[in-house]
């Protein structure tokens, strides 16, 4: 899977105006439902599953990054996107960090290999330690969008 094949390029948000965990995830989940990736799915009701999920466990993997992400009835097919802030936000993270980059994913929730196909691809653009950098440093949508095509194109 390409991480252009689940990343809704439509909702990317390069300067978060939300300034705490929930809101932060509220403000994504938003976004894509603004840009029609839920089909008549309530974007509130997205909300409420992941953050309960955020709830159970921490998705602040540390450096820096977050992945809150759910199963949700009713998706279609995985969607994710990114969000930035440049005053970092408490995800509970690993290493006890703040947030300053958050991808968030919805994938369906009877089609488990489609979510981890894609969370496999995130982990493995987060790995990346330019790939996180370039991220961080993105000031407009096009600029996340090229750190993600340059990244499945392997120029990062």
């Amino acid at each position: 899977m390409k991480v252009s094949e689940f990343f809704c390029f439509d909702s990317l948000v390069p300067t978060l105006s939300s300034s705490d965990r929930n809101a932060v995830i509220e403000e994504l989940v938003g976004k894509l439902g603004e840009s029609g990736c839920f089909g008549k799915i309530k974007p509130a009701d997205i909300t409420k599953a992941i953050i309960q999920r955020e709830d159970d466990a921490s998705t602040g993997i540390g450096k820096g990054v977050a992945v809150p992400h759910v199963k949700f009835p009713g998706i279609k097919k995985a969607i994710a996107t990114v969000g930035n802030t440049e005053v970092g936000i408490d995800f509970s993270s690993l290493d006890k960090q703040l947030v300053y980059s958050v991808i968030l994913l919805i994938s369906p929730e009877d089609k488990p290999d489609m979510h981890l196909q894609s969370m496999e691809q995130v982990f493995k653009l987060l790995q990346n330690d330019k790939c996180r950098k370039f991220l961080r440093q993105a000031k407009t949508s096009e600029q996340i969008k090229d750190v993600l095509t340059d990244f499945e194109e392997g120029k990062i």
